[in-house]
């Protein structure tokens, strides 16, 4: 068995053990392997394993991958997890199935127009990125914006919108690690129940919380998505810029 596999496989663990403790079904919270910086050799580890789900952090490496990868397509979900300029989207709303970092509208409209010149694809899947801790370094909006850029994407002809992303603050503290999704599962909450029958939102079914140092908080939160890079390929020796 080599290192990826015996790791995905103590993360699945794991996964179920926090979904039972919550009192919650571990089918109901998938797994999203995050490959950014790994070779295309290791995504096909993770495959062999029966991982299915990648996500990549930069369009230019994500694009490449994904084409070494081509003859697995059919098999394989990639989800773009990073920030996104304008001058990217295109390779995006071609090459991947989910964005989870929307934070401003004109990235959404770029998205749904271009996605558009490829019907074979389908609707992009997008979720909303939320900066929970208001760190300035972070992309995402403020919780009380969030309903105004959903509402806005909603309405968008060639994406789907899914839900709403967060990556709080680091913390070794349980509690604080909770604080922080609560809050974002309370607003995801709050803005399902108000546009319960709205047909924009009849798929806002994803919280994308969690990461390998904090993925028990999350999904005692109701995480729906949780995003494990270091704990399935071990440490990254560098990041790309």
């Amino acid at each position: 068995m080599n290192q990826v596999t015996a790791n995905l496989m103590l993360v699945k663990q794991r996964l179920e053990l926090a979904a039972l403790a919550a009192k919650r079904e571990p089918k109901d919270i998938q797994l999203l392997a995050v490959s950014k910086t790994f070779p295309s050799r290791a995504v096909e580890e993770a495959m062999d394993a029966g991982q299915t789900a990648f996500g990549e952090n930069y369009v230019q490496e994500g694009v490449e991958k994904i084409q070494q990868l081509a003859k697995l397509r059919p098999w394989l979900q990639w989800h773009f997890i990073g920030p996104l300029q304008s001058n990217k989207t295109r390779e995006v709303a071609e090459h991947f199935d989910w964005v989870h970092s929307i934070d401003r509208l004109k990235i959404a409209e770029r998205l749904s127009s271009q996605r558009g010149e490829f019907p074979d694809l389908g609707k992009l899947q997008v979720c909303v990125q939320i900066n929970v801790s208001e760190e300035e370094s972070k992309s995402g909006i403020s919780l009380k914006e969030v309903e105004i850029l959903c509402d806005a994407i909603a309405k968008l002809p060639n994406i789907s919108l899914r839900g709403l992303m967060a990556i709080p603050a680091p913390s070794d503290e349980i509690s604080q690690q909770r604080q922080a999704f609560a809050a974002v599962r309370e607003c995801f909450s709050g803005i399902q129940a108000k546009h319960a029958n709205d047909i924009g939102y009849a798929f806002f079914n994803t919280l994308s919380m969690g990461m390998s140092d904090d993925l028990e908080a999350a999904i005692t939160e109701g995480s729906t998505l949780v995003r494990i890079g270091s704990a399935i390929f071990g440490k990254r020796d560098k990041i790309k810029a």
